[in-house]
C-alpha cells in the first residue's frame, strides 16, 4: 500500500515517564479514512498513544507522520487534528454557538467561514435549535454532541476521540455510538477512537488495536478478533462473557483435557503441522450448542449445570465439566435448572487453540 493511503503513520514510537515503560517501540499505520479503535483495560497505554498523535504528550524516542508529514514535534494546532475529550471541557459562560466558533475566531477565519462551519456541524450533528443555550441547560448526551461539534469544525483529515462517551449512561451511550458510527458513514474521514469498551469498539471500528502494556497485541476487523484471537490475552479481552479456557494437551490433531476428546478435523491451524504440546481450548459461551443445534456437532459431552443467569434475550448458564467450569449462552426462553445434566456440543472449527507456554494461538 503506498504511503499517500495512510492518514497516520507510527514509527518506533517509545514514551518512557522515569523508569516507567509506557509505550514500547510501537508501530502503526492507520488507513485514510479509517475507523480505528485503540482498545484495552486501564493503563495499557491507549489514551498515551492519543496524546502523543494528538501532540498533548512528547515521545522519548521514534516518529509520527501525519498526512506525509513528520509532526513529532510540532505543537497540536499545527498538526491538522480534532479531539473530543473524555470530559466535555466547555466553556460554561459561552453559548453552545460561542463553544464551537471560540477556536475558529482565535484562528482568525473569516465571520461568514465561521458561519458555515457552524451551521454545517449543527446540522450533521442536530443541534440546530441548542445553539443559544449555555451548557448548564444541555443534558450530557447534547453536551457531548457540542463537543464532538468543536472538534468538527475545524475541518480536518483525523479525528482524535478519548473514551468520549464513558460520562454517559447506558442508553445514551448506545445512542451516541450510533451517531457516532453514521458521522463517520457521513465524513468518511480518518477516526481514532479510545475506549475500554469492547462493545463500542466491536460496533464503530474498521479495525481495532488491542494494547497491553504499551505493546499493541493484535490489530485487526472486529471479525479477526473475535473469531481467531491471535494469543489467550485478547480471546479473555474480547467477549461477554468472555472465553472459555480448557487445559489439555493436543496429541496428534486431537486435543484432549480429561474425559474431553475433540479432533481437530477443520480447524485452520497457523502452520501445516504443530507438534505436541500442552494447550488450551477456547470455547466461546455462544459457540457451544445445545438442543436442536446438537445435530451439527460432531464433540458432544454433558456438563453438570451449577448456576442459571436468566438475562431476558438469552440465559447464561455455567456448568462444570470435571474440574473446568463452562459457561454456555442458551436462548433466553431455555428451562434449565441447577444440578441438571445439560448436553452440549462444540464444533472444532469454531474454537481456538492456544499454546500453553507462550499462549500464542496455534
Amino acid at each position: 500500500m503506498d504511503s499517500q493511503d495512510f492518514s497516520v503513520r507510527i514509527k518506533d514510537l517509545d514514551l518512557a515517564f522515569g523508569a516507567v515503560k509506557v509505550l514500547n517501540s510501537l508501530d502503526l499505520d492507520i488507513r485514510a479514512g479509517e475507523f480505528l479503535v485503540l482498545l484495552g483495560s486501564s493503563g495499557c497505554g491507549k489514551s498515551t498513544l492519543l496524546n502523543c498523535i494528538a501532540g498533548l504528550l512528547e515521545p522519548t524516542d521514534g516518529q509520527i507522520w501525519i498526512k506525509g508529514r513528520n509532526v513529532t514535534w510540532l505543537e497540536p494546532s499545527e498538526r491538522g487534528i480534532g479531539m473530543v475529550f473524555q470530559s466535555y471541557a466547555l466553556y460554561p459562560q459561552m453559548t453552545v454557538r460561542g463553544n464551537l466558533s471560540f477556536g475558529l475566531k482565535n484562528a482568525g477565519l473569516p465571520r461568514d467561514e465561521i458561519d458555515r462551519r457552524v451551521a454545517r456541524a449543527a446540522d450533521i450533528l442536530q443541534i440546530g435549535p441548542l445553539l443559544d443555550r449555555k451548557p448548564a441547560a444541555l443534558s450530557g448526551g447534547q453536551r457531548q454532541r457540542v463537543a464532538i461539534g468543536r472538534a468538527l469544525v475545524r475541518d480536518v483529515d483525523v479525528y482524535l476521540f478519548d473514551e468520549p462517551l464513558s460520562n454517559l449512561d447506558a442508553k445514551l451511550r448506545a445512542d451516541l455510538r450510533v451517531e457516532i458510527k453514521r458521522l463517520h458513514n457521513q465524513l468518511r474521514n480518518t477516526m481514532i477512537y479510545v475506549t475500554h469498551d469492547q462493545v463500542e469498539a466491536m460496533t464503530l471500528a474498521d479495525r481495532i488495536a488491542i494494547m497491553k502494556a504499551g505493546n499493541i497485541m493484535q490489530l485487526g476487523t472486529p471479525d479477526e478478533i473475535y473469531n481467531r484471537p491471535q494469543n489467550l490475552y485478547v480471546a479473555d479481552f474480547v467477549g461477554s462473557p468472555s472465553m472459555n479456557f480448557v487445559e489439555g494437551a493436543l496429541e496428534k490433531g486431537v486435543f484432549r483435557a480429561g474425559d474431553l476428546v475433540v479432533p481437530m478435523q477443520g480447524y485452520a491451524f497457523g502452520a501445516p503441522q504443530v507438534a505436541d504440546r500442552p494447550a488450551t481450548l477456547g470455547l466461546r459461551p455462544e459457540h457451544i450448542a445445545t438442543g436442536a443445534l446438537l445435530a451439527e456437532c460432531p464433540v458432544q459431552f454433558e456438563v453438570l449445570v451449577d448456576l442459571v443467569e436468566p438475562m431476558g434475550s438469552d440465559t447464561l448458564v455455567w456448568g462444570q465439566l470435571g474440574p473446568q467450569t463452562l459457561r454456555v449462552r442458551m436462548d433466553g426462553q431455555a428451562r434449565v435448572s441447577p444440578g441438571e445434566r445439560l448436553t452440549v456440543g462444540i464444533r472444532p472449527e469454531r474454537a481456538s487453540l492456544f499454546d500453553r507456554k507462550t499462549e500464542v494461538r496455534l
